[in-house]
């Protein structure tokens, strides 16, 4: 799996290379590429909260003393949208 993700993306820096050489203009404007990177950002940490706030909820239920953990567990994946954010307003 890793070995094909590492030749897509050694293909689309050789891509993006020609291309730039040739002065071919980029697929998407760069506003919509960071639009799509917080999107499936935000996508990706919806996608892992709801397992792990179904597993918080069912470890609180049986211990009470779980709740800060699983409270930081169910809010860690939201810092991959917070910095995906910052990203698009650094670059």
């Amino acid at each position: 799996m890793f070995e094909f993700i590492l030749a897509f993306v050694d293909a689309a820096v050789l891509l993006a290379q020609d291309g730039a050489s040739q002065g071919a203009a980029s697929a998407i404007p760069p506003k919509a590429a960071a639009a799509l990177a917080v999107g499936f950002a935000a996508l990706g940490a919806g996608y892992a909260e709801r397992g792990i706030g179904a597993a918080a909820v069912g470890a609180v239920t049986e211990d009470q003393d779980l709740f800060g953990t699983g409270l930081i567990l169910t809010v860690l994946p939201e810092t991959l949208v917070i910095l995906a954010l910052v990203v698009v307003f650094v670059v």
